[in-house]
């Protein structure tokens, strides 16, 4: 049989940004991807739609699978030929059981890879504004797995621990801490020992619960703190209120669904990510290019006709320009043409190209780019216009009344689906999720067709654009608009609302 091979990869704690550009590399390029429940949405949605996965999760006890399962299941695919990524949060072999699903393999001769991966001992600390070493404080940290065993004891040597006057940092410990704090005090530890629970760290929701060791598991319990979490001892825990910063960024402690297409998200994505939040990207929309276009493949035979070109999305642009290198034509086929966009970015889109935009509306929708062309282009020919099946009638009846004439011809379909791993009414109903960022109305009305029954008056959507927030208005949703019709000015609405919220 031919052998596959087999990369172990650490997906970090959960912050998409701390994922390694290697294992974002093996999202695209696997076979098959089998992840467990510690694997962070927003690096869930890197996953590109139709790959094959396998929910390995597991989580305080419950288990899609048990651990000679998935060693076994991680062999059996590898044993079809194929590139298997098993993805595992923080990194495989600290407490992961990344050395268990590599024996196995290793009886068979499958290869293998190890992708290191960003570990949450010290990570989620670090969000917390808490260094696992400072030599002020301490030279040594030590990672324990606070797991408990059959007989719901934790095996640690607590008098060990305490003699090294170290940072210690406890895995997978919640459900013991009541036990692993009473057994450093009898180990001779001092009581006043600063001391912290860290929940859901890197997170949107991350929490920090910071005491002594003595009143750790009291206040801990009185916070009702929940898993994720990890346990951290030692003096450093003091320096949390110095250092902290994650929640002091512009978006800390927001969670923003992007909704855009896929191929259009990252720019968004990112500015939202570098304020501070929690991005998940969840495309509401796709767009296909439409299929034997014999409308679009006659206009590029009588391109001489066209003054202008008029262009209504990035997507547009990138159709129009694939039809004319399929056509046997390139940039030299549009001299002497004008170009017209509806906005900032499209008009980007169009420079990528090597072509400077000649007409961009004040304003950017669909009406005012055709109240701008019936002014500008009155005496320079018919207009072409390659755009969505489905597009605005405020554009062409801009110039239906200013008498100009134009070809309207759909060059792609928008296909309210989502194909990815993340499911859109699991995360709303189950969730935190604090704006939603819509740059259209055909992506707020894929939204809704992916969001199933959730309740929608509870979601606040930030738009681009009237008819944007219209159709969020119209759905229940509590609608607000960005003050200019660009990516950087919805970024700049979402801050506002969340240092509002914050404030209030």
């Amino acid at each position: 049989m031919t052998k596959g091979k087999v990369f172990l990869v650490g997906a970090g704690p959960s912050d998409v940004g701390l994922l390694t550009l290697k294992a974002r590399r093996l999202l695209e390029t696997a076979d098959v991807i089998l992840y467990d429940s510690l694997v962070g949405d927003g690096v869930l949605g890197l996953i590109p739609p139709g790959k094959r996965l396998i929910n390995v999760g597991k989580r305080a006890g419950h288990a899609h699978m048990s651990q000679e399962e998935i060693n076994r299941t991680i062999l059996e695919e590898a044993q079809k030929g194929i590139k298997v990524l098993r993805l595992k949060g923080g990194d495989p072999f600290m407490f992961g059981r990344g050395g268990e699903e590599l024996e196995l393999l290793c009886e068979h001769g499958i290869p293998f890879e190890i992708v290191p991966g960003v570990t949450s001992a010290v990570a989620v600390p670090a969000y917390a504004g808490i260094p696992v070493t400072h030599r002020d404080f301490c030279s040594s940290v030590h990672i324990i797995t606070g797991h408990l065993k059959d007989d719901d004891k934790p095996r640690i040597d607590y008098g060990s621990l305490v003699k090294l006057n170290g940072t210690l940092v406890f895995l997978m410990g919640i459900g013991a801490l009541k036990p692993i704090c009473e057994g450093l005090l009898l180990a001779g530890m001092d009581p006043e020992m600063p001391a912290a629970v860290l929940e859901k760290g890197t997170t949107s929701e991350q929490r920090r619960v910071v005491s002594t060791l003595k009143g750790l598991p009291g206040e801990a319990e009185k916070q009702a703190v929940k898993t994720p979490a990890i346990i951290i001892v030692g003096k450093v825990c003091s320096l949390n209120e110095k250092f902290h910063w994650a929640e002091d960024r512009p978006l800390g402690g927001a969670r923003v669904i992007v909704t855009r297409p896929r191929e259009l998200a990252s720019r968004l994505s990112e500015r939202l990510s570098e304020a501070g939040a929690e991005v998940l990207e969840i495309p509401a929309i796709q767009t296909a290019a439409v299929k034997d276009n014999d409308r679009l493949a006659d206009a590029l035979e009588r391109l001489g006709e066209y003054g202008w070109l008029v262009f209504t999305s990035q997507a547009g642009v990138e159709v129009f320009f694939d039809a004319l290198k399929q056509s046997r034509k390139d940039i030299r086929a549009l001299a002497g043409k004008k170009f017209a966009a509806i906005g900032s970015a499209t008009a980007k889109a169009i420079e990528e190209r090597g072509i400077f935009v000649d007409l961009v509306p004040e304003t950017y929708d669909a009406a005012h780019l055709g109240e701008t062309l019936a002014r500008a282009a009155k005496s320079d020919g018919k207009l072409l216009i390659p755009r969505a099946r489905i597009g605005s009638g405020e554009l062409t009846e801009a110039l239906d009344r200013a008498g100009i004439e134009y070809d309207d011809i759909p060059v792609y379909d928008t296909l309210y689906r989502n194909d990815g791993i993340l499911n859109l009414n699991e995360i709303l109903k189950s969730k935190k999720v604090d704006f939603v960022a819509f740059t259209s109305a055909s992506t707020v009305k894929g939204f809704a067709a992916a969001a199933g029954d959730a309740d929608f008056s509870k979601i606040t959507a930030v738009c681009i654009g009237r008819q944007t927030a219209e159709a969020a208005a119209q759905l229940g949703m509590k609608a607000q608009v960005s003050d200019e019709i660009t990516i950087e000015s919805l970024a700049l609405k979402i801050i506002e609302l969340h240092q509002q919220a914050k404030a209030r």
